[in-house]
């Protein structure tokens, strides 16, 4: 196989997946994104011969296994709306289970144009917070009123509309098994700027959230057989993101929102644009 394992011997490549994972682990969870957008196009990269569906399976089950190890983080630090979340989380099984379908009908080329665009989609939200009409034009009707106390004494309120964040799941249950993402990276953007959720309460709610749509969808990648020849790296790099997702869990209490914001939003363009030129061939 081309790629990375074509050119390291393996006393080598398995612990870089390790490294790799504990990278993902740590920045995808400070940020409530599963770091799925920071794997796929490593893989993509990596194993340029790999079929999108092994690509896409590989990255959501190592995202659950973020996704798990972050939420008992964040649970302990009392941060997840679980109302919201369980909500959220039906929402998006539908979408997680039509994504992981649907994955087999994309070529690669395609696959790689599409994920570049979502990248690109969320790098521009994440850099330039455009006021919403919509958001100001809402309606009552679905509002939910919320009040929670984190372990460290904050309290937050706040409140956000059901429907719209019902609506808004759906979507990210079915890119985020598509794309193999984890979706957290649709999600916890539109969450803050849509649903008006504290950013503090989203990063881990949406962790939650991550939890329960990137379990289905790895379900029926399972069942479909499209981790087959993946199984090795989804461990080596799973070892690495649990360990990571608790230094990401504690360091996100730290770090400065608005920095993080911006540097990640650098980080997608600039991976958005290597894919889209390698998805036309330049």
């Amino acid at each position: 196989m081309m790629g990375a394992e074509a050119r390291l011997p393996d006393w080598l490549i398995w612990p870089l997946l390790v490294v790799l994972g504990v990278a993902i682990g740590a920045y995808g969870t400070m940020i409530g994104a599963g770091g799925g957008f920071v794997l796929v196009p490593a893989l993509l990269l990596i194993y340029p011969d790999d079929p999108p569906e092994r690509v896409a399976s590989i990255s959501l089950a190592v995202v659950f296994f973020n996704a798990l190890s972050g939420t008992v983080a964040y649970a302990r630090q009392r941060r997840i709306d679980y109302l919201a979340g369980n909500a959220f989380a039906l929402a998006t099984l539908p979408g997680a289970v039509a994504g992981a379908f649907a994955v087999r009908f994309f070529a690669r080329g395609s696959f790689d144009a599409v994920f570049a665009l979502v990248l690109a989609l969320a790098s521009a939200t994440l850099l330039v917070r455009l006021p919403l009409p919509i958001v100001e034009r809402r309606r009552r009707q679905g509002e939910v009123t919320r009040q929670i106390t984190d372990a460290a004494g904050d309290t937050y309120a706040y409140s956000y509309n059901l429907i719209q964040g019902l609506a808004v799941s759906l979507v990210v249950g079915f890119m985020s098994s598509l794309l193999g993402i984890g979706g957290g990276i649709i999600h916890v953007p539109a969450m803050i700027l849509l649903l008006r959720f504290p950013a503090h309460l989203a990063t881990a709610t949406s962790h939650y959230v991550l939890m329960w749509s990137a379990l289905a969808g790895t379900a029926v990648h399972l069942a479909g057989g499209h981790l087959d020849g993946g199984y090795g790296r989804v461990a080596a790099i799973s070892v690495g993101v649990l360990a990571g997702a608790q230094i990401g869990a504690r360091l996100s209490q730290r770090l400065r929102t608005e920095v993080l914001r911006k540097l990640l939003s650098l980080a997608l363009l600039a991976v958005a644009m290597r894919l889209m030129l390698k998805a036309f061939g330049v």
